[in-house]
């Protein structure tokens, strides 16, 4: 994928790395299934770095324009399956 992730410049490199993990890990989700618990992981540190859910919208949103994966879809799918269900994103 040619695309940039949606990153706030007042982050610390820490966190950023978190964010993009947590993206890349949407990405696994729609390109070949992921895992519920690495999916969960990957989104508890996201929130950790993006508490605000206007803020995790928004960055959602962008991402979604860049790359056309929905963040919150696989992470509604990981919240309403069981654990070890591999979870995949759907394309509209």
């Amino acid at each position: 994928m040619d695309y940039n992730y949606p990153i706030r410049h007042d982050w610390s490199t820490a966190e950023m790395i978190t964010v993009v993990a947590f993206f890349e890990a949407v990405e696994k989700a729609y390109e070949t299934g992921i895992l519920k618990e690495q999916l969960m992981d990957a989104y508890r540190g996201f929130k950790k770095v993006v508490p605000s859910m206007a803020e995790e919208k928004t960055l959602d949103k962008e991402f979604e324009e860049a790359s056309g994966y929905v963040s919150f879809r696989v992470v509604k799918a990981a919240k309403g399956a069981l654990g070890g269900e591999m979870i995949k994103g759907v394309r509209r």
